[in-house]
């Protein structure tokens, strides 16, 4: 049975690739909302425009995706939030970028303080299309009550270089009872610089979206044009981009992992880690130019082959974590005083990995058994062969164990990619639009955090009308709100650390 046998919709939107999308009327919204609370739908996206709200929406048995808009004709749309708690940051978002506003009956009052907007942009609602003006108010964080509580805040300035993000502490003592985040300090108004941009400027700012994961957004974003346009990549260049999309992997796990462990004063691990994801880095830029691999993949798909000394760089990368690596595992596991500090801490429930949809690591080591690679199949992936390692702890050591697993698998993937290398065309060029109307397409790629999601709009010049762009971490930062639940503030660090959100990718 598929997602709209379940949900009264009005009309399909023929123009929408590769999945469905159909418009429905409040009870079909609330259809929607019904299989959200009841668990038999994953929440994958949820966004606006100045006249609709779109909900993208995920059966993992099934493996089926749909999205459903409703049509906000009086500037109000039915809460999700109100009854599904994984949308209300980017319900907020909503309210924030278009000024649409969520409604509710009965004592559900929907949370209107504003996410991303800190009253800095000069105007309110800047997606909308209308002059509108919003109440300037201090922001209320919401109230704790109780004896001998008492308040930390810290941020939005951090020590070091990290990107900036508020964290309101409530303890009792040394032991947190709440935290509350305060993002979008990095807010760079992404998708309004991606309205009525060529598909050339619109590939680099996706890439830029979040600089960690810029092959993984690069390759959502094409693929979602390619889904639109009805075409496909080249063999090779559909191996290229999977190749650079493990590299980015594994540099960033193996930086994770040290950091871990450096925020459990184990230094030597952080060192030894740092050289491998130094050594990841150069051997991409070798491959492919850059040491973050921007701009190589764009719609149709890559603009340059591997370098001919590239593929002797990687197997001499694979050869020396190979080497060294199991190594660092055993010194991991075998080291007490580090076991002391992630094994039992910073949990997150199963129900809640599973509620929120929480891909990646956060999501895998509380048993969500979610891979987009996997469970969507793409190319290359539906021909390689790889394990999805997954786990029930859920506490930091459990999203430590993950990475390294994952380290393990992108190895093995690595080399079977450049076994299957060779000659072959790079890009698809892309079909002339004009007078055809405008298109759509989605797409989901597996980046190092987890799920990135890209839905687009493309209109007869092959311009951009609206795009949006999903982070996993939109999904997994509330989730470090309850793993540091009844933790000690110290340990905020370590936890943190092992979600490693994004905060450009969430502040778009």
């Amino acid at each position: 049975m598929g997602i709209f046998d379940s949900i009264p919709h009005v009309n399909a939107v023929l123009s929408h690739r590769p999945w469905p999308r159909a418009v429905v009327t409040e009870a079909g919204w609330q259809a929607a909302i019904d299989r959200l609370v009841e668990g038999g739908l994953t929440l994958l996206g949820f966004w606006g425009e100045p006249a609709a709200v779109h909900m993208a929406l995920l059966d993992g048995g099934l493996a089926e995706i749909a999205v459903v808009t409703y049509e906000c004709t009086a500037g109000t749309f039915p809460s999700v939030a109100s009854r599904h708690p994984p949308a209300l940051r980017l319900e907020r978002t909503i309210h924030d970028l278009f000024g649409l506003v969520p409604t509710a009956a009965g004592d559900l009052r929907p949370d209107l303080r504003p996410w991303l907007d800190h009253h800095a942009w000069g105007k309110s609602y800047p997606l909308s299309g209308r002059n509108a003006s919003r109440d300037v108010q201090p922001y209320q964080f919401l109230p704790a009550e109780g004896e001998a509580l008492h308040q930390v805040a810290v941020g939005p300035v951090h020590a070091g270089i990290i990107e900036p993000g508020h964290f309101r502490f409530t303890a009792n003592g040394e032991h947190v009872v709440r935290l509350e985040q305060w993002l979008g300090y990095t807010h760079k108004g992404v998708e309004s610089l991606m309205q009525g941009a060529s598909l050339d400027a619109a590939a680099k700012l996706a890439n830029r979206t979040s600089g960690d994961s810029a092959v993984a957004y690069a390759f959502a974003f094409a693929r979602a044009v390619e889904a639109a346009l009805q075409i496909e990549a080249p063999r090779q260049a559909t191996l290229l981009r999977a190749l650079m999309a493990e590299l980015e992997r594994l540099a960033n796990h193996l930086g994770d992992i040290g950091a871990i462990c450096n925020d459990a004063s184990f230094a030597l691990m952080h060192a030894q880690t740092g050289i491998l994801r130094e050594r990841c880095l150069r051997a991409a830029n070798v491959a492919f130019g850059h040491r973050l691999m921007m701009d190589v993949i764009v719609p149709g798909g890559v603009t340059r082959d591997i370098a001919p000394d590239g593929v002797s760089a990687l197997r001499a990368l694979l050869a020396e974590l190979r080497k060294v690596f199991p190594r660092l595992i055993e010194l991991y596991d075998n080291t007490a005083s580090l076991q002391d500090r992630t094994v039992t801490t910073g949990i997150v429930k199963a129900e809640y990995a599973r509620q929120f949809g929480a891909g990646g690591y956060v999501g895998r080591a509380s048993g969500r058994d979610f891979d987009a690679r996997r469970a969507l199949a793409y190319m290359p992936y539906d021909a390689l062969s790889f394990e999805v390692p997954v786990l029930q702890a859920g506490d930091v050591n459990a999203r430590v164990w993950i990475r390294i697993r994952e380290v393990e698998q992108s190895v093995a993937l690595i080399e079977q990619i450049l076994d299957r290398l060779g000659p072959g065309g790079l890009q698809t060029a892309l079909p002339p639009r004009i007078g055809r109307g405008p298109c759509e397409g989605m797409a989901l790629t597996e980046a190092f955090r987890g799920d990135v999601l890209v839905w687009l709009r493309l209109d007869g010049e092959l311009r951009v009308e609206r795009c949006h762009l999903r982070d996993a971490s939109w999904f997994q930062w509330p989730l470090l709100e309850t793993a540091i639940d009844g933790n000690i503030i110290a340990d905020f660090p370590l936890c943190n650390k092992s979600f490693n959100c994004s905060y450009s990718g969430a502040d778009l």
